[in-house]
């Protein structure tokens, strides 16, 4: 399946729909504080589950109490897509799941 990369503005766009999200580096990132290493584990097991559904992995990244993404489309040659922007859509619905806890 051929996946189109987003335009610069398209990602602008994006983005701004997506609060804490950045553009760097080429990629989509993101980085969650949560409450505990337990918190955090778990999220990162959450989120591996949504990669497994859409079949979109980003670089996933496990600190003491944090989770980072950066998240870009490798069969797009490392473009931003709009692949990228429904993970991090569904991301930011964990996240707030997470942090309500």
């Amino acid at each position: 399946m051929l996946v189109e990369p987003l335009s610069q503005k398209e990602i602008e766009e994006r983005l701004a729909e997506l609060p804490g999200w950045s553009l760097d580096d080429g990629r989509l990132t993101r980085t969650y504080r949560l409450g505990s290493h337990f918190a955090a584990t778990a999220m990162v097991v959450h989120v591996s589950q949504v990669q497994e559904e859409l079949d979109h992995h980003s670089d996933l990244t496990l600190g003491y109490n944090t989770v980072s993404l950066a998240v870009h489309t490798h069969s797009a040659g490392g473009a931003v897509t709009e692949k990228d922007v429904e993970l991090a859509r569904r991301v930011e619905d964990l996240a707030v799941g997470h942090r309500a806890h």
